[in-house]
């Protein structure tokens, strides 16, 4: 939860106008208001009695009535925002909210019978805004010095209370918000994201994969970033700035975002730690590259924080780097789920108070950023498998992030390192269930009847009950499994496999064969990891046929049969690399 201060204005009536109102683009949703100074003040939008000008004239109502100097400024702003990730909060939560931030600004202290006039306004899911006139009942201006600071303390108290994430916790090393107006423009431009975290991620790629300085402002340039150099009179580079191409205020000037206020390990002396120490050159082969990495990381996890807690500040700083690079260079198949990590953890890789930089763990990390920034990941069908072990290392490092993080009592941090860990490990049972389907070879089925007993009928796709396929296909496990809270997800993944023509049964005992699964704590969950791996595998090589084979033409394989089909339109394509045979081909 995060309280934001607006720019402040003196024209009560327009912003409430504004704030009740469509907005720029139709992104108000029912504008109406959660609380106000008075319970008993009427909403405009709920009550014909109260227009918006009459809702204005009272709170304006003692800067009107003050004796003296009126403020020039005298309408406050502040929007109160949740991270997108959490629950949408009842009217009745946010009017607590809102009761509380007033009282720690020092608009309106509880109790205070002669405080500020002030409402709350909600017009979307995840945000109010607060707006108050700053001249209190009795003419006196309120005390709003270190206002936000202690609005931040209300919003930690919030976070625990309605179990929202929990954000930042003042030891100056969480990156800034994007503003409302960012993301606004952003959503007008048509953009995914605000120019600020854009230029936040791009700039760290940089800085994770550089090994100069120069290095770093070159890999800058290409990106296609505008820089900016700030260089001291006698030539030295002190600083730098970056703006996004197109990216312009009102007067149509670019918009500069200099290091330090894009997070607080990017500004240029911060940058520059990165190599103070020259990381020994390696040459290693593309298709050795993950197996190297992979020893290097083990190794690192092994001594993170081993020689002090000052030293283990600067160990987590270059595993960031090293999540981010590898996000970069990952397979397809995860990329995005690392690269989801990668942010994750940036939180973690800021430990606060003194820093070593240099030691064993942090050596062994840099060595393989640089070894993955210095290769091309192989492409080619055995990606996915080689990385596996890398993935399972990285998810060790983190851990071992994580419990060095937590025995220091960084709080932030180490929910940041639980956030990432899970992240990877997802990514982990993906590529396991990818790997388990490129080297899967289903099983022959027998066509003919079994003895003793009438011959069984195929279900239809999806009918098929799925209890029963982890009852034979996990006998040990199931039991487990079908508790699981995850289960209806597995449950969906098993039916969507059937109906591709493959034999679920067989499928999941595949995919559960690929790694041990004793460590987890859903086995449902890392099943249905597996799974989508699995899914997004045999997709990029399945055929294009307009049909899927049925279970009856396929044996439940999933294979393509050589039989003719009348009112075919033609030979069906497969994707070069198809191992199985084609059938003849048939005259038009």
């Amino acid at each position: 939860m995060i309280p934001e201060k607006l720019d402040e204005g003196s024209d009560t009536y327009g912003l409430l106008h504004y704030l009740y109102g469509p907005g720029r683009r139709d992104e108000h949703t029912d504008p109406h208001m959660v609380m106000a100074w008075d319970p008993y003040v009427d909403d405009p939008a709920r009550s014909s009695d109260m227009t918006i000008s009459d809702l204005a004239l009272l709170l304006d109502a003692p800067v009107f009535a003050m004796r003296g100097k009126k403020p020039k400024l005298h309408v406050y702003h502040v929007a109160v925002r949740n991270a997108p990730e959490d629950r949408i909060l009842s009217d009745e939560e946010w009017a607590e909210v809102a009761r509380e931030m007033v009282h720690a600004a020092g608009l309106a202290e509880h109790g205070d019978d002669e405080a500020c006039r002030w409402v709350a306004i909600r017009h979307a899911d995840d945000h109010i805004h607060l707006v108050a006139t700053k001249v209190r009942e009795d003419g006196r201006q309120p005390n709003l010095r270190q206002d936000i600071v202690k609005m931040q303390a209300a919003a930690r108290a919030f976070e625990v209370q309605f179990g929202l994430r929990r954000l930042k916790h003042g030891d100056k090393t969480a990156a800034r918000w994007r503003k409302a107006g960012e993301l606004e423009k952003a959503e007008r431009r048509g953009l995914n994201e605000a120019p600020r975290v854009t230029l936040q991620r791009t700039v760290r790629e940089a800085a994770a994969a550089a090994t100069s300085e120069a290095d770093f402002f070159a890999r800058l340039a290409a990106s296609g970033l505008r820089v900016k150099q700030r260089v001291a009179p006698d030539s030295r580079v002190t600083g730098y700035s970056v703006a996004m191409p197109g990216d312009r205020n009102p007067e149509q000037t670019p918009i500069w975002f200099s290091g330090a206020r894009l997070a607080p390990d990017l500004s240029l002396p911060r940058v520059r730690e990165r190599w103070n120490t020259a990381v020994p050159a390696q040459r290693v082969a593309p298709e050795e590259m993950w197996r190297v990495a992979e020893g290097k990381v083990r190794a690192a996890a092994d001594q993170l924080g081993a020689d002090g807690l000052a030293q283990g500040a600067g160990d987590v700083a270059a595993l960031g780097d090293l999540i981010v690079v590898a996000a970069v260079v990952s397979p397809r198949l995860v990329r995005n789920k690392i690269k989801e990590a990668a942010y994750e953890f940036e939180r973690a890789a800021r430990a606060p108070g003194d820093r070593a930089l240099e030691g064993q763990a942090r050596g062994l990390y840099r060595e393989s950023t640089q070894l993955l920034s210095q290769s091309v990941a192989a492409a080619g069908r055995s990606d996915t498998v080689a990385a596996l072990g890398f993935l399972l290392a990285l998810v060790t490092a983190i851990e071992a992030s994580r419990r060095w993080h937590q025995a220091q009592d960084h709080r932030a941090q180490a929910q940041a390192s639980g956030r990432a860990g899970r992240l990877l490990r997802e990514a982990v049972e993906v590529t396991a269930g990818a790997a388990a389907a490129r080297e899967y070879r289903p099983r022959p089925k027998r066509a003919v009847a079994r003895p003793g007993g009438p011959r069984r009928t195929p279900a239809v796709s999806g009918e098929r009950p799925m209890a029963g396929v982890v009852q034979q296909a996990l006998p040990e496990q199931a039991a487990a499994v079908l508790a699981d809270p995850a289960w209806p997800a597995l449950r969906t993944r098993l039916i969507a496999v059937e109906k591709t023509g493959e034999d679920p049964t067989d499928v999941l005992a595949a995919v559960a064969a690929r790694r041990e699964m004793t460590s987890a704590d859903s086995v449902a969950e890392v099943l249905t990891w597996r799974l989508d791996g699995w899914q997004r595998q045999r997709g990029s090589t399945a055929p294009t046929s307009g049909k899927n084979p049925s279970p009856t033409s396929t044996g439940g394989t999933g294979r393509t049969g050589t039989a003719r089909k009348t009112g075919a339109p033609g030979p069906t394509r497969r994707p070069p690399g198809d191992e199985q045979g084609k059938g003849p081909k048939r005259s038009r």
